[in-house]
């Protein structure tokens, strides 16, 4: 489950897309999260809560976070 996302962070969802593809990279935040499809292009757009339960990895939020404590 992720908690903390950025615009731009790269996100690995649980199930992968029709395409094959697992990585969706943010677009827009707020009370919808809008994500892309790394594979196809294919824009969604999800409800916070749906976002978060579906989402199982940040795969870019944890560098930015760690050079941030440096």
């Amino acid at each position: 489950m992720v908690t903390e996302f950025e615009l731009g962070d790269r996100i690995l969802m649980k199930k992968p897309h029709a395409c094959g593809s697992s990585e969706w990279t943010i677009t827009r935040t707020g009370a919808d999260i809008k994500i892309k499809c790394c594979g196809c292009g294919r824009i969604v757009m999800l409800d916070r809560q749906e976002f978060v339960k579906k989402a199982k990895k940040n795969l870019t939020g944890s560098s930015k976070n760690e050079s941030a404590q440096d």
